[in-house]
């Protein structure tokens, strides 16, 4: 009973580890792209750059902002949105006027592994990118705001630094997240196996025979028959009359 009601999904431990890999590779490629963003809003906030020059830079955040959304629309091992919760389309789009929004659920899936144990299979995309699509506006906007060199492109360069920064340890706490997640199911598949040898040592313990001490045991009991068989078989042959003689 206990080894029934301990056993692992393992289907289910490999799917999680394996979103939640997606995941984290997938963030790292975020935690990348925002660094680059930063340092291109440090080089756009410079007193000696011009106009042109920072719409050069606008223009390579452009394509980082387009980088991001696809990173964002990742898909898991399902070829489900990754970040999108229970949708099983897109998690991100954008609008008219080219902000993005969320279209997925308010929360991931959670995936049981058995033993009581159960886990979140991915994030969704506002755990990490803000509401709607927080971060990915700002670096859309930034970008826009260079290209076009309006209203004040260095003070919009200056003014995003501290929120890319920010966005940047949301980034790194959501890998702290998968991460605790990935160690939870390795030590969860990792105890199971261990209480699953435990068992079958006690049950060997238990339930296993010693077949040397058992045909000893055996040959001892049979010779002890065998004499009592003997002693019947010359007791039924006695008649009475030769028992008062």
């Amino acid at each position: 009973q206990s080894e029934t009601l301990a056993t692992i999904d393992s289907a289910n431990a490999a799917r999680a580890s394996a979103d939640l890999a997606l995941a984290d590779d997938t963030l790292a490629g975020f935690a990348d792209g925002l660094f680059r963003a930063r340092e291109l809003a440090l080089r756009a906030a410079s007193g000696t750059l011009n106009d042109s020059q920072r719409a050069t830079i606008g223009s390579e955040l452009g394509q980082l902002h387009a980088n991001l959304l696809t990173l964002a629309n990742a898909r898991d091992s399902a070829g489900h949105a990754l970040f999108g919760g229970e949708t099983s389309g897109a998690a991100y789009a954008l609008d008219a006027g080219g902000n993005a929004t969320y279209l997925g659920t308010a929360s991931s899936g959670e995936l049981d592994l058995g033993d009581g144990v159960t886990v979140t299979r991915s994030l969704t995309g506002p755990e990490f990118l803000g509401s709607g699509g927080a971060t990915l506006n700002l670096i859309s906007g930034l970008a826009t705001a260079l290209r076009t060199g309006s209203p004040d492109p260095r003070t919009t360069a200056q003014g995003a630094l501290d929120a890319i920064q920010a966005a940047t340890s949301s980034i790194g706490t959501a890998q702290a997240v998968v991460g605790g997640r990935l160690a939870a199911i390795d030590l969860t598949v990792e105890r199971a196996a261990r209480t699953g040898e435990l068992r079958a040592a006690e049950q060997s313990r238990l339930g296993d025979t010693d077949l040397a001490t058992t045909i000893a045991e055996l040959q001892q009991t049979m010779l002890v028959l065998e004499a009592s068989q003997a002693s019947f078989a010359r007791l039924a042959s006695l008649s009475l009359f030769d028992a008062l003689r």
